[in-house]
């Protein structure tokens, strides 16, 4: 999630310097730039992800190491980048600035976190903040992984890929039809 909440500033950076313009004056759909660059973050999140069951080897955890299942999370972490890295780039269209989307990117980033069942479940939280975390599409990415590494129970597995399909879309979408707002 922290790198893909601020490839936002990637853009911004590639508008300063000229290649926006160039990328967005092709005949190119817009739609592809959005998902080429959220492709490439998902991407780099795979690698986040491989760096993490060595760590989690390391430390002793527990990991079922089903092939499937580990496919399974690595198509959850690039759907996941993808999501969050459009959700970046649409909020790049409006900020406009480098440092705005720092300030907003380390705004959400916590809250985001925070607001989901990464820490503890969904059940013990308040009611309003059960309403966000239904509604954050991290929550499905944790449940998604918890279920594929450690619990090996696929009953909520459907769901939670299809709000990060859905979401990514939105997203995905969403970027595409702003991103030509960065050169106004």
């Amino acid at each position: 999630m922290f790198i893909s909440i601020f490839y936002g500033i990637t853009v911004v950076w590639e508008k300063d310097v000229g290649i926006l313009t160039k990328l967005l004056s092709t005949p190119s759909p817009r739609s592809s730039i959005v998902l080429g660059k959220s492709l490439a973050a998902g991407l780099r999140g795979i690698f986040q992800a491989i760096m993490i069951f060595a760590l989690a080897l390391i430390i002793g955890v527990k990991i079922r190491f089903d092939p499937l299942d580990i496919a399974g999370v690595f198509a959850v972490v690039i759907l996941f980048a993808m999501c969050f890295s459009s959700f970046s780039m649409f909020l790049a269209s409006y900020l406009k600035t480098r440092d705005r989307m720092m300030g907003i990117g380390q705004a959400l980033t916590m809250p985001l976190f925070f607001a989901s069942n990464a820490i503890y479940p969904i059940a013990i939280m308040p009611i309003w903040l059960q309403y966000i975390s239904i509604a954050n599409p991290l929550s499905y990415v944790v449940d998604a992984i918890r279920s594929m590494l450690l619990a090996g129970t696929y009953e909520n597995l459907p769901v939670d890929i299809l709000v990060l399909v859905i979401a990514t879309v939105v997203f995905v979408t969403l970027a595409s039809t702003t991103i030509k707002k960065l050169l106004e």
